[in-house]
């Protein structure tokens, strides 16, 4: 048994420590997320929930670092295809998809992390497939669990250590218990009436004054489908919400009630939506309506790294290097 981390493609035998790994990153960041096995699995072959970009990948690999038989690191890579018909942001670019390790591993007797020793990896595998720029964004196979969450110091660190910097935007992360939200209630307006269709993103809660949409909510129940979680969740997300501009002070308040009514029979308990840090501040933006209607934040995630390492000093005249 070597005292030194090794870093290696991932093994099929390794794929329960793997998701013990990603579990943990999850529940840091969302309580009580967990994902099964097979979950994590698919995830290593192909994303279906990205329908639009996952065809435009042409290559995929995952790598694990091991100390002592044990998975202390892990990251999985994709290369998007240099063609037409990918998207032009990401044709012929190198993805670290996600990014975990063990932030209590210890370093090898050289006193190199082996989460050092990964990434060096990674970076190594972007140099081979020839890509035109690198990124990451840490999307793991979890509701909610994107970019570099404010629970991932010890990933984050990694990034910046390896030259990748936040060139995104900063998401934040809201959760409220469904039994928080606001009690179903009569309509605010005479002549409002809710209609129950699908949407574009999943279950939509339509509110028409006079026969005529003003305001919907799309609530999306699929995100913890039994075949792929390792136990039954009760997490749902608000996929969508559009509101008039100058909304009656009671409409929020009775579309929320009345999602809360269909989550409550979807059996879910939990409830995310998802805001740009840019309307933090706002007193009348998105933010602040969902806070004051049992909404709290969660989280703050950094989406949007590209890697830009620093260019040696140049040496000679002017330019010597200490």
């Amino acid at each position: 048994m070597s005292a030194y981390p090794q870093v290696r493609p991932f093994h099929r035998e390794d794929r329960d420590q793997l998701t013990t790994l990603v579990n943990a990153h999850a529940a840091a960041v969302v309580p009580g997320a967990t994902v099964s096995v097979n979950t994590v699995l698919s995830s290593l072959e192909r994303c279906p929930d990205e329908y639009i970009t996952d065809p435009w990948i042409a290559e995929r690999t995952t790598l694990v670092a091991e100390h002592r038989q044990q998975i202390v690191g892990a990251a999985h890579l994709l290369r998007y295809r240099n063609d037409p018909d990918v998207g032009e942001d990401y044709r012929d670019t190198g993805h670290i998809a996600w990014f975990v390790h063990n932030p209590g591993a210890f370093a090898g007797p050289d006193g190199e992390h082996p989460a050092d020793l990964l990434m060096a990896a990674c970076l190594a595998q972007l140099t081979r497939w020839h890509v035109r720029a690198r990124h990451t964004d840490g999307q793991l196979p979890a509701p909610g669990v994107t970019g570099v969450p404010e629970q991932w110091p010890h990933v984050r660190a990694v990034l910046e250590r390896a030259g990748f910097v936040h060139t995104g935007h900063t998401e934040i992360l809201l959760i409220a218990a469904v039994a928080e939200l606001p009690a179903p209630g009569p309509a605010p307006l005479p002549g409002l009436t809710l209609h129950r269709t699908l949407g574009d993103l999943g279950t939509r809660l339509t509110a028409r004054l006079a026969g005529e949409p003003v305001a919907h909510v799309e609530l999306d129940t699929t995100l913890e489908r039994p075949e792929r979680h390792a136990r039954s969740g009760g997490v749902a997300d608000i996929a969508d919400l559009v509101l008039p501009d100058d909304p009656h002070p009671g409409l929020l308040g009775w579309l929320l009630g009345e999602a809360g009514r269909w989550l409550a029979l979807c059996g879910c308990d939990r409830v995310l939506a998802y805001a740009d840090e840019s309307d933090a501040g706002a007193e009348g933006g998105e933010i602040a309506a969902l806070t004051a209607h049992g909404f709290h934040e969660l989280t703050r995630t950094a989406r949007g790294w590209e890697h830009r390492p620093a260019r040696p000093a140049p040496s000679g005249p002017g330019g010597a290097r200490a």
